[in-house]
């Protein structure tokens, strides 16, 4: 049985797998044929982080590859009174057929992984955002991103950084980091993601100056630079990153035919200008509507490799 926590867990071949069942499954629903491979099963969906696209692209998801899906808060559940991952685990895993968790903690999401007798899905930690990696993908592939793309990530050394990381890693292109002093990627993502990237063929650098990293670019992308639970940083953090907000100006640096992606929610004037989110480069939107059909062909691989 498979588990989808972290791309560092998977393979190239397991990733494009899942790519090309995700579209497979979007192909089909654009014609209006809807398949039911999850017929009459149930996802429990865990959320200790709130959120508006992982619940509705996954609730939505459930129902349209003919399955349940169900909503757990901290406030609806037992893991907010101090209950521990492993005993919660083991009782959902008894009674739901699949497990999605929005946490902060990936030490708390691997426990629930490892006393879960199905699987168990990375909707977000503080480490990692894989789901978000597998729409973004599908998206620099239906906008023509697909060879010897040169990806520019400008912001916060965060989650999201390091699910670029890796799939740059895994699957062999050039990625470009920028991020201030004292907000790089973590260090021993960093050391395993350049590893990786030696046997992939895969480029990783690191910038201060996301001028340096966004130039002839094929695409960009950011992230907001005040994640939930840094609210009381936000005044610092605006000063530190100053000159990192992608305008038209840093969007001119990278190639004509560039795109611009942005996980969502995107705060304007902030890590992204008005004019980029809402231009004609942008297509976080599409990229958006990609999480459903990313999450289903995690969903229904995931399933087929019980």
């Amino acid at each position: 049985m498979k588990h989808f926590l972290t791309l560092k867990d998977y393979s190239k071949k397991e990733i494009l797998e899942i790519v090309q069942l995700a579209f497979k499954i979007k192909k089909k629903m654009k014609k209006g044929k809807r398949k039911p491979y999850l017929k009459n099963q149930t996802l429990a969906m865990i959320f200790e982080k709130s959120s508006t696209r992982t619940r509705v692209s996954f609730e939505i998801g459930m129902y349209q590859l003919g399955g349940h899906a169900i909503f757990l808060s901290s406030n609806d559940s037992q893991l907010g009174r101090g209950e521990p991952m492993k005993d919660t685990a083991r009782v959902i895993g008894r009674m739901a057929d699949m497990v999605m968790i929005r946490t902060f903690s990936q030490e708390s999401l691997r426990e629930f992984a490892d006393y879960s007798p199905v699987p168990v899905i990375n909707g977000l930690t503080d480490l990692c955002h894989p789901v978000q990696l597998i729409a973004d993908y599908m998206t620099m592939i239906e906008h023509g991103k697909k060879k010897n793309q040169i990806v520019a990530y400008v912001g916060d050394g965060n989650n999201m950084t390091h699910s670029w990381m890796w799939l740059a890693a895994k699957l062999g292109f050039e990625l470009r980091v920028a991020s201030p002093k004292g907000y790089e990627a973590d260090g021993l993502v960093m050391h395993e993601s350049l590893s990786e990237a030696k046997k992939s063929g895969a480029v990783i650098t690191f910038f201060h100056d996301p001028k340096e990293a966004v130039k002839n670019a094929d695409v960009v992308t950011t992230d907001t630079w005040i994640s939930m639970g840094q609210e009381d940083e936000k005044a610092k953090r605006i000063k530190d990153f100053k000159g990192f907000i992608v305008d038209n100006a840093m969007m001119k640096l990278a190639k004509k035919d560039a795109i611009f992606l942005h996980c969502l929610p995107a705060y304007r004037g902030y890590e992204v200008d008005q004019e980029v989110l809402e231009g004609k480069q942008s297509v976080v939107f599409d990229e958006a509507e990609n999480r459903l059909h990313a999450q289903k062909g995690i969903m229904v691989w995931l399933d087929r490799h019980r």
